[in-house]
């Protein structure tokens, strides 16, 4: 019988993650790099490893990923977002686990665009009386 490759995309800020598990010895690549080459810092790597800590899968699953836009902890959040829709497509039963971390629900915070008439987003230009 083949091994099922189960899908997933995952998003944050304006990072997109196209996320692929499938069973195996926990080798995770992204944009065809290893882990660590591509994410040195260890909080972007702690953020990936979180929902695979949460339902104990840790070293289950083979993820390979292809991850676009925003920086690096953009990137690692749309990753860790990914992995979590694709394990809930693998076993149901760690959605509990997963909606009480927090981690199902797509942070939709972005940037704000900048207004015309002003310096940014909400600052303004300086008052000039006279």
């Amino acid at each position: 019988m083949p091994e099922k490759t189960f899908y997933a995309t995952g998003k944050r800020k304006t990072a997109v993650a196209r996320v692929w598990i499938k069973p195996g010895e926990g080798k995770i690549t992204v944009n065809d790099q290893g882990l660590d080459r591509y994410f040195p810092l260890d909080t972007a790597k702690g953020m990936i490893f979180q929902p695979l800590e949460l339902t104990g899968t840790l070293g289950q699953f083979d993820i390979s990923a292809k991850v676009q836009g925003g920086g690096m902890i953009g990137q690692a959040g749309a990753l860790r977002h990914g992995i979590t829709r694709a394990l809930l497509a693998v076993k149901e039963e760690s959605r509990e686990i997963l909606k009480k971390a927090g981690l199902i629900t797509r942070d939709s915070r972005i940037k704000e665009r900048k207004k015309y008439g002003q310096k940014g987003a909400r600052k303004r230009f300086q008052y000039s009386k006279r």
